[in-house]
């Protein structure tokens, strides 16, 4: 990462309140950025919030689908630099409501590239896709060159934002780079039906965590601080003809069935001999999920800083002062 790449450039952040928003907001501001941010609810309990940042980025009140509020914005703003994370993220929400997912993710992602097309002064577009964008394969990992298959709500929503992207890259000469992140965890993730912060909650308080699936898909995990790490290092070498229009991968490329991951949690918990709550009634979701990043470690030169058990000790210290309040008394 160039911190003083950062000084002063005017980055429009899309989906700043969420979990990965939030982070890589922070990392943006303490580097000297000038960071403009779309915000459509507010989230009393979400990082940016809680932590104060939010007051010190401008806050544009809006929708990611509204396309003469996102172009203003690029234009009285002079933005330079989108992040855009703006998204529906929960795969079971999708599975239930796929409207909203598919405006938001899908819409609003072309709202986004068109009105960036239209701004001469946007330098760098990074477009956040998802490792669930390439459905289901029999060959794993996922490459860069893997077809998009996405079969359900929310696979198909990332898949279609990725192809837009792309299409916009190709044809506008967008200047632009796709991530495509393995699961990325950490403090600050409230959305509780994920494994990790689910997990973490539940031993925290004495409690058995749910897995919702039998315990076996696989998955890669990639801690906050590394995905933040990999969006600025891509931003930075969107100029590079390497990097212009291409996707790349991010995860430890060590994937861990999910029941692991729940009794590692376990294990650095106040409460080890407790014991999963295995449900197994998931649907409509991909069982094993897990990329291969070598294109960005030898592109970008991009590689994680965390172990799986670094990260999860880091998550698991930030809950534990989040939910203080909640936790029975030792």
């Amino acid at each position: 990462m160039n911190k003083s790449f950062w000084s002063d450039r005017r980055v429009f952040v899309t989906g700043c309140t969420g979990f990965l928003g939030s982070w890589l907001t922070a990392h943006l501001v303490d580097c000297g950025a000038d960071v403009i941010g779309l915000v459509r609810d507010r989230v009393p309990r979400s990082l940016i919030v809680q932590s104060g940042l939010i007051n010190k980025i401008t806050v544009v009140a809006g929708d990611i689908i509204d396309y003469h509020l996102v172009e203003r914005t690029l234009a009285e703003y002079e933005i330079e630099t989108i992040f855009h994370l703006a998204a529906q993220t929960i795969v079971t929400i999708a599975n239930r409501a796929p409207l909203s997912t598919f405006e938001t993710n899908i819409r609003g992602t072309w709202t986004l590239l068109e009105a960036a097309r239209r701004n001469p002064t946007v330098q760098q577009v990074v477009v956040a896709s998802s490792d669930k964008a390439y459905g289901s394969h029999k060959e794993l990992p996922y490459h860069e060159d893997m077809a998009l298959l996405g079969s359900h709500p929310y696979d198909v929503s990332k898949s279609c934002a990725d192809l837009l992207a792309r299409a916009y890259a190709n044809t506008y000469e967008l200047p632009l780079v796709v991530t495509r992140f393995a699961n990325i965890y950490g403090g600050g993730d409230l959305n509780w039906n994920r494994i990790v912060p689910g997990s973490i909650r539940s031993v925290l308080r004495g409690e058995s965590p749910v897995v919702r699936s039998d315990g076996t898909p696989k998955r890669d995990y990639v801690f906050v601080q590394d995905a933040v790490n990999g969006y600025v290092t891509a931003a930075e070498q969107v100029p590079n003809a390497l990097v212009q229009g291409q996707t790349f991968n991010f995860g430890q490329d060590q994937p861990v069935p999910v029941i692991e991951i729940v009794e590692t949690i376990i294990a650095q918990s106040n409460y080890p001999d407790l014991k999963p709550r295995i449900l197994d009634q998931i649907q409509n979701e991909i069982s094993d999920q897990y990329l291969d990043s070598r294109r960005a470690r030898e592109v970008l030169g991009w590689r994680p800083q965390f172990t799986l058990e670094q990260g999860l000790r880091q998550t698991m210290e930030w809950y534990s002062d989040f939910l203080s309040t909640d936790l029975p008394d030792k």
